[in-house]
């Protein structure tokens, strides 16, 4: 008892003393909800502590409650709990609250809702030193998230408007990488100018504003120089050779580039170098060897944008089946924890493809309707006829609601056996090149296709520690 109560002691005292920036001193009757709730706490029940401290900081203003909830919520791993805690204590004391409710937005990827307090955050500093510490700490988290898009996106937005004031070169260079992200080519370079005034043999620099030119066939004499320089810097980068390699394509010496791509694919073998040496290979006419390359390159990341660009342009007829914007079939759910079956469902669902949304209709065994999930870009929703819930992610909504994992974020692009853009993947193909087996989000799927190239069948497997998911998927046939 001991224990507990010289720790409790402190924190009631502590939350009930007059608080300078809301003025709150506790009633008595709140005293006794603070203790009531830490109480409550000690002996597991987060829920109701959590509950009690969201309701006293709305009802007192007080920022101090909601930090105290967020505290529960994140000892909980309760994210989007935490999440909600941090957005009232920003709200009530944005002074101390607005950088832990932007990095938890970012540690729950939620990407476009972090850009405006960040970036009002970052434009409030007072000092370039202050900007850049504040950057550095959203560069940790982007990387964290590097395969993402969207953290991409968002922290070049979050940075534009002050990136002109860095100094660090570093922080710098992560942001011209941003910028090429979100298609801003010419900031992009603007930021590697920058950096080269400062730093003329920044080797990243040299190597990114030379390729930047290569790959858009432009100012080529200007790449080559670039780029050359970079090499003569660092000869055994793998990258700079893939660079040098792809401005003397551009420059018409195929057979140079040949040479020097397979030497870089050997040291460094990525999906993007891959992507290069399949091109010189198409062009010279050894078509063979282009696709045992591509093949290679998607076996390492089959949602490389360079290589799925590539291929498209050059042999866009390469993949006999075609995406459907409708799919109709049954599925069945399994789930095994050390050894035994703990858990499983059965149902029918709908899937339509329209524009940048997905529409999931779940339906049980017997035809009836569970519910319509709409999944966007960064955001999904799922209607029940009774209610309307809302999550940032579609396998989390559908865990949460059903109690089954079925994996609905990337399902419209795998069932045409294509990884889902933003997440690197993995992927093999048959004889006639279609998905075999693919890897992605944790997911290892495997596909059984007819004679027409329709989709019959799709397994699904995810293992999360002792935990394994097995999602069996059937189809009907289409008459065409």
């Amino acid at each position: 008892m001991r224990y507990y109560l010289k720790p409790l002691s402190l924190l009631i005292a502590g939350l009930i003393t007059v608080s300078p920036a809301s003025g709150f001193a506790a009633k008595p009757e709140e005293v006794f909800q603070i203790l009531a709730s830490e109480i409550a706490l000690q002996r597991g029940e987060a829920s109701a502590a959590y509950q009690t401290y969201m309701s006293l900081a709305k009802s007192t203003k007080d920022f101090r409650m909601a930090q105290r909830a967020m505290e529960i919520a994140i000892a909980g791993n309760a994210a989007d709990l935490a999440l909600e805690a941090a957005r009232t204590f920003d709200e009530l004391n944005p002074k101390e609250g607005k950088d832990i409710f932007v990095t938890l937005l970012m540690l729950n990827q939620r990407w476009s809702e972090s850009i405006g307090p960040a970036r009002a955050r970052l434009l409030a500093s007072k000092t370039v030193a202050e900007q850049e510490k504040l950057i550095a700490g959203w560069r940790e988290i982007l990387n964290r998230f590097s395969s993402s898009d969207a953290a991409w996106v968002s922290f070049f937005e979050i940075v534009l408007p002050s990136y002109q004031k860095i100094k660090d070169n570093d922080l710098l260079y992560t942001f011209a990488l941003s910028a090429e992200k979100a298609n801003r080519i010419g900031v992009m370079e603007n930021a590697l100018k920058q950096i080269l005034k400062k730093e003329p043999n920044n080797v990243s620099a040299l190597n990114a504003l030379g390729y930047s030119y290569a790959d858009r066939g432009i100012l080529l004499n200007d790449a080559y120089n670039l780029i050359n320089k970079a090499h003569q810097l660092k000869p055994d980068d793998p990258y700079i050779l893939d660079s040098l390699a792809w401005v003397n394509y551009r420059l018409g010496k195929n057979q140079l580039a040949l040479s020097q791509l397979k030497k870089a694919f050997s040291m460094k073998p990525e999906a993007e170098i891959g992507a290069h040496l399949g091109e010189v290979h198409f062009v010279l006419g050894e078509r063979d060897a282009a696709e045992r390359i591509w093949r290679a390159s998607e076996e390492l990341d089959a949602s490389n944008k360079t290589l799925l660009e590539t291929i498209q342009r050059l042999q866009p007829d390469r993949v006999p089946v075609k995406q459907n914007k409708l799919w109709d079939g049954r599925f069945a759910v399994k789930v095994t924890a050390n050894n035994q079956s703990q858990q499983g469902g059965t149902g029918s669902f709908t899937l339509s493809h329209d524009g940048q949304f997905d529409i999931l209709d779940l339906r049980n065994p017997v035809g009836g309707a569970l519910a319509k999930i709409t999944i966007g870009p960064s955001s999904a929703k799922l209607d029940d006829g009774k209610g309307v819930y809302e999550a940032h992610d579609a396998d989390t909504l559908v865990q949460n609601y059903l109690g089954l994992p079925l994996p609905a974020r990337g399902l419209a692009n795998w069932l045409s056996g294509l990884p889902r853009i933003g997440a690197s993947s993995t992927l093999t193909r048959d004889a006639m090149n279609r998905t075999q087996r693919l890897i992605q989000d944790n997911w290892e799927m495997t596909y059984q296709w007819n004679d027409k190239h329709q989709l019959l069948r799709m397994d699904l497997k995810r293992i999360n520690g002792p935990t394994q998911i097995d999602v069996r998927l059937i189809f009907d046939p289409i008459d065409e």
